[in-house]
């Protein structure tokens, strides 16, 4: 629906960048390039314009169930994904370099993963990184040495999570390479926007988004163990109840295929089939939203009924792939996170195009004595956890939980990194009756298989509360579209 609102005034009348890049405007208030048309749009909008816009978003969500779970509260909570209206813009230029920045990262940690479970382990032999590091992390898979993957790819989805600093270029906050999450949401959040508002779009060549169901299969089937022209494809998902259960529906109708759950699905003589009306049909990809722990309890948790029983020896025979492979999370380690630059430079010969967040390892007592003493000043991150559980702010704590954390880290280095503040970029967010700075992050999702794909865009996540440095949707954080910019004329709408 094409709704071209009357001209208002007033969103914009009191917006002030502060002190973090803003992505619209810079420090004078003047407007950035290619934000350029798309200020003059919302400069053209008053407050119930785009209320009466939002409405019609959250009604397109609500009607497709697009929902997400904020677990911050006392219990957990099903809400409508909330979505702001003024998109993220990256230039054509912009969006290359980030792209071969993070293309070049994930086949370092590829790269990594293969060395490690089926090569010599050369990087832990030659100290690039330490080996009771390794050996240490909750994501170390024992079970997944000697299990050999098509291409070397053991992370065929990774969402790398990239922050803007104070200075304007982008770091590297997070890697994901386990089941990163959030792709639906930006499918979606682009098919709302060019439903309700697709008038903001005849200014901008902004590349389409509705392709990653093509990307992602062609991905998954380049991964066939057979290298078959046709192989029959899964998503395994726990099931109806798991949070993120809509986005695993949304893959598999994305691609055509099956959604199984693990008694879908039976294994004989080392072969792994899909029981169906028609009977028992051989699988080849299995794209997996369970962890670890739960995809055989045979070999894993004998408690999980999510799994399937025999897997992993299905696995060693190499009749079937699992993507993401076992294993990947001794790279979503925060622990060896610190080491990644140096993988780049390891494996390939060169230098990070996009670096790290300067970051202290806790088990070193030189950097750990300097952290601490600086703790107010810096965000204290535990390794295994994600979604920005356990996460300390230093500017933002208290004494007693700055000393907490102290306390804590002392006792438990392994488990901790430190880093330097980031100041978050900010973008115009509707914040009560106007557009206020908030801070944002973006994930990018990279597929690698036979080839390597970054898919243009990703899920820009944006802190709904003043001054917040939190994200993430599961602590209360919203959402913008991302808009990729092609290299080309304007195209009339996406």
């Amino acid at each position: 629906m094409d709704l071209l609102p009357e001209p208002g005034s007033g969103l914009l009348d009191r917006y002030r960048p502060g002190s973090a890049f803003d992505e619209a405007f810079d420090a004078d208030g003047s407007v950035r390039g290619v934000y350029s048309r798309i200020v003059e749009r919302f400069r053209e909008l008053d407050i119930s314009d785009v209320k009466r816009l939002e409405n019609l978003v959250a009604d397109e969500f609500r009607r497709q169930g697009i929902t997400f779970t904020v677990y911050s509260e006392e219990e957990g909570t099903e809400r409508i994904w909330p979505m702001d209206l003024f998109p993220r813009i990256i230039a054509a230029a912009e969006w290359d370099e980030l792209s071969r920045g993070l293309s070049q990262r994930v086949a370092a940690l590829n790269l990594f993963l293969a060395d490690l479970y089926n090569g010599e382990g050369a990087a832990v032999a030659d100290g690039v990184v330490p080996r009771w590091l390794v050996v240490s992390s909750q994501g170390f898979e024992r079970n997944a040495v000697g299990i050999r993957v098509p291409h070397s790819a053991h992370c065929n989805i990774a969402g790398i999570d990239v922050v803007r600093a104070a200075d304007g270029r982008y770091r590297v906050l997070e890697d994901n390479l386990r089941s990163p999450s959030g792709i639906s949401y930006v499918v979606e959040n682009r098919a709302a926007m060019a439903k309700a508002c697709s008038w903001l779009f005849y200014d901008h060549p902004v590349e389409p988004t509705e392709q990653y169901g093509r990307m992602l299969r062609s991905t998954l089937a380049s991964m066939a163990p057979d290298g078959g022209s046709s192989p029959r494809i899964v998503v395994l998902t726990p099931g109806i109840f798991n949070s993120a259960y809509f986005e695993h529906a949304f893959l598999a109708r994305s691609m055509g295929v099956e959604l199984v759950e693990g008694r879908d699905l039976v294994v004989d003589d080392h072969t792994v089939y899909s029981r169906t009306i028609e009977g028992l049909v051989k699988v080849d990809v299995i794209y997996r939203r369970i962890d670890d722990d739960f995809l055989d309890p045979v070999a894993f948790r004998p408690d999980s009924t999510l799994g399937v029983p025999g897997l992993l020896g299905a696995l060693r025979a190499r009749t079937v792939t699992v993507c993401n492979a076992l294993g990947n999370g001794v790279v979503d380690d925060k622990g060896v996170y610190p080491y990644v630059p140096e993988l780049i430079r390891y494996y390939l010969d060169e230098e990070p195009i996009i670096d790290n967040v300067p970051t202290y390892m806790m088990w070193d007592p030189d950097q750990r004595s300097e952290a601490l003493a600086r703790l107010d000043e810096l965000v204290a991150k535990p390794v295994g956890e994600s979604g920005g559980y356990g996460v300390l702010i230093g500017p933002h704590a208290t004494e007693q939980e700055l000393d907490e954390a102290r306390a804590t880290i002392e006792a438990e280095p392994r488990n901790w990194i430190v880093q330097e503040l980031v100041q978050l970029s900010t973008l115009p967010s509707l914040a009560d009756d106007r557009l206020e700075p908030r801070h944002l992050d973006l994930r990018p999702f990279v597929l690698t298989g036979e080839q390597t794909q970054v898919f243009p865009g990703g899920l820009t996540r944006v802190a709904m509360r003043r001054g917040s440095l939190i994200v993430n949707s599961s602590q209360g954080g919203g959402s913008k579209d991302t808009w990729v910019l092609a290299a080309e004329s304007p195209r009339a709408a996406p």
